[in-house]
């Protein structure tokens, strides 16, 4: 039986920029010794599913992530997100929780209100003073949640371009930062773009959209508008594989 490679972690870092050699350093100084680039490449191969504690320990000390949420399995019923110091904080599992308390995502899953992690359409629009026209750019990407925070990573093979947001939520507003780095072939050449961002969301909790506003190569300020669109509420690799392609329409 083949194995299905761990798309989420490859994401991860790819969005933080590392290589192979370089999650395997960083591992090291977080206190992983045996960590090693063939670790890391048996990991993201999929040949290595259930990490050892120790490993997971460094992985989400590097990363700033739940192990849950890198592509080495579902949460387990009666495990949550863990938090710095380990605890356990969030609802255990779904069954347990009020019916009259559960929001219906476009999957047809059940997610537990403010609770975001997911694979979502981003799309943004941005005019360009070179071609003097506006242009609409789009990526899936995954989010993941730990406690209030989000972290927006776009997935490889859905745009030449890869894309970041670090965000905080404040009941139904989410306020962040944004960073793109643009396909190396493209009009852009490889440029990095970034700026601030702040989303409101629906109360569906299936939608965030708002304004983003940042710099242009010469220096003007910019904005436009921003949204992202849930499509699965799973963060599984089965789910992540499905939308490792460019989105329809692109």
């Amino acid at each position: 039986m083949g194995t299905t490679p761990n798309t989420a972690l490859r994401a991860a870092r790819n969005a933080r920029l590392m290589s192979q050699d370089d999650l395997a350093r960083a591992l090291r100084e977080a206190g992983c010794a045996s960590a090693t680039k063939r670790l890391v490449q048996r990991w993201e191969a999929g040949r290595t599913v259930n990490p050892r504690p120790s490993h997971a320990r460094a992985l989400e000390k590097v990363m700033g992530l739940p192990i849950e949420t890198l592509g080495f399995g579902a949460v387990m019923a009666g495990r949550s997100l863990s938090g710095p110091d380990g605890s356990q904080h969030v609802e255990s599992a779904i069954g347990n929780i009020d019916p009259a308390r559960r929001t219906a995502a476009p999957s047809g899953r059940t997610r537990l209100p403010g609770s975001y992690a997911g694979v979502w359409l981003s799309r943004y629009e941005y005019y360009s003073s070179g071609r003097d026209a506006t242009f609409t750019a789009a990526h899936y990407a995954v989010v993941l949640q730990h406690d209030d925070r989000l972290t927006v990573r776009s997935l490889p093979g859905s745009s030449p371009s890869s894309l970041e947001m670090d965000l905080s939520v404040d009941g139904n507003v989410c306020t962040g930062t944004w960073s793109e780095i643009t396909a190396p072939g493209g009009y852009y050449r490889g440029a990095r773009y970034h700026g601030s961002i702040q989303l409101l969301i629906e109360l569906t909790g299936t939608r965030m959209a708002g304004k983003w506003v940042g710099f242009g190569k010469d220096f003007e300020v910019n904005t436009g508008p921003w949204e992202l669109v849930l499509q699965d509420s799973s963060t599984s690799k089965a789910t992540v594989d499905t939308y490792n392609r460019a989105p329809d329409g692109t």
